[in-house]
């Protein structure tokens, strides 16, 4: 275990377009003598989130995998890892969650790794509440719910928006919600430092009183089965299923207690936020890494397993083998019985409907054009976008475009100029239904 004190953790949460970047950037641009590390997340395959945060001698650091909840904690103890080569130049970390996530699975990550829990301690969890939309968010969202549920500090934001007797009702359900955590009232995030920083918050006592099953993780993976297998040549045989293909890592000496099939699912958590391999039908299956067997065509498909030595071999699959009727085959052709099989918590269910579009494109855009096609855009689709943001050259202008905006609300304005860097437009998108083909082209009707 480190001599070293344990380096404080805080989480920053809250719902699309509650505040979080503005309130990131005032924690960095304020004097308070912290050297502080910051670990972004964004959904989606553009970053815009880092781009968006003030330049500041702080270390930034960015996870696009996507959703943070699936595959969070094996990319976050990476990440970590990774930062702990270079302990000496911070002594604080701030985590910023997407909107979409539950921070559940982030806070775990500080108790359910050893090596992580040995060197960072969670302050404490600060959750952004927009005023002005956070009960359609309610009515529409399990992940709001769960940011308020996990807060220590509620930050109520944007209460320029809304009179004070609709706050005071907001903040009366906060309350109900979450009766252990300390609601601030701020507008435009505009807290003091020593509000949302060491906090010395997080009480895991209390929050398994809240939700007992907190520190039993979700997984990338629903299935592990254990084989005894001697050296050789195996076939992993699959029917037809419910994906076109299927996430899998195999683990060479895995034992057969609960305990080793706990540390094979913690050790295959970080090869999950890996990239996965794409294996075709007939390929074989390398041992220990992300793979993805691609099962798009009709009928039985096979895959081989090559085994050097007598061991217990571990798969831990994306879905169940009942789902694909998976079986692994020896020479003879006869299926193996699994040893031990094991089915864990998998991932929650995604909201399929909510995705995210990005746009990335050179050129100039026409102001007069941009302003009607986001104004029929929003007229027509702002209640399903939750939130958007990016950047947008404007013809003329020295300086990039910089705009937020959370369903119908949209903010923009001239930001530091492009000085050498290529002026490229970037825009991102995330709601429910959107139409890529049909917001592509009416943002590139804009370019001039």
């Amino acid at each position: 275990m480190s001599a070293q004190p344990k380096v404080p953790v805080s989480i920053l949460t809250g719902f699309l377009g509650s505040g979080k970047t503005t309130l990131l950037n005032r924690i960095l641009s304020e004097e308070h003598g912290k050297r502080i590390a910051v670990i972004e997340n964004e959904f989606g395959e553009v970053g815009i989130d880092q781009a968006l945060v003030i330049d500041a001698d702080e270390e930034i650091f960015e996870m696009s995998n996507g959703c943070i909840c699936c595959t969070v904690r094996g990319d976050l103890i990476r990440v970590l890892g990774n930062l702990m080569k270079r302990r000496d130049k911070f002594d604080y970390v701030l985590v910023e969650t997407t909107g979409l996530a539950d921070p559940g699975p982030v806070a775990q990550t500080f108790f359910m790794d050893d090596e992580i829990r040995a060197e960072f301690s969670l302050d404490g969890i600060v959750t952004l509440v927009d005023a002005a939309h956070i009960e359609q968010q309610l009515g529409r969202s399990d992940e709001s719910t769960e940011q308020i549920a996990f807060a220590d500090i509620l930050v109520l934001n944007k209460t320029d928006l809304v009179d004070d007797e609709v706050l005071d009702r907001l903040e009366a359900r906060l309350r109900d919600m979450n009766r252990m955590a300390q609601v601030v009232r701020s507008e435009r995030a505009d807290v003091a430092v020593d509000t949302v920083l060491n906090l010395g918050a997080f009480d895991l006592d209390q929050v398994l009183e809240r939700r007992p099953t907190f520190l039993e993780p979700e997984y990338p993976f629903e299935w592990t089965g254990v084989y005894s297998l001697d050296n050789g040549r195996y076939e992993l045989s699959l029917s037809d299923g419910p994906d076109p293909a299927m996430s899998l890592v195999v683990v060479s000496d895995q034992g057969t207690d609960d305990t080793a099939l706990r540390d094979g699912a913690e050790w295959c958590v970080r090869r999950y936020a890996e990239p996965a391999a794409p294996i075709a039908p007939g390929e074989g299956i390398p041992v220990g890494k992300h793979v993805n067997l691609e099962l798009d065509s009709p009928g039985r498909k096979s895959f081989l397993v090559e085994v050097d030595k007598p061991a217990h071999i571990g798969l831990y699959a994306q879905h169940t083998a009942e789902e694909f009727d998976l079986q692994l085959i020896d020479a003879r052709r006869a299926p193996i019985t699994p040893a031990v099989e094991r089915t864990w918590v998998a991932q929650h269910e995604h909201d399929d409907e909510v995705g995210s579009i990005a746009i990335e494109t050179d050129g100039d855009v026409d102001s007069e054009m941009l302003n009607a096609w986001l104004g029929r855009l929003l007229r027509e689709r702002g209640v399903d976008i939750f939130r958007m943001k990016g950047f947008i050259s404007l013809a003329g202008d020295p300086r990039r475009f910089v705009f937020q905006g959370v369903h119908m609300l949209f903010d923009g304005q001239p930001d530091r100029p492009w000085g050498d860097s290529p002026r490229r437009n970037q825009l991102v998108f995330i709601g429910r239904n959107l139409d890529e083909t049909s917001m592509r082209q009416g943002f590139e009707a804009c370019l001039i």
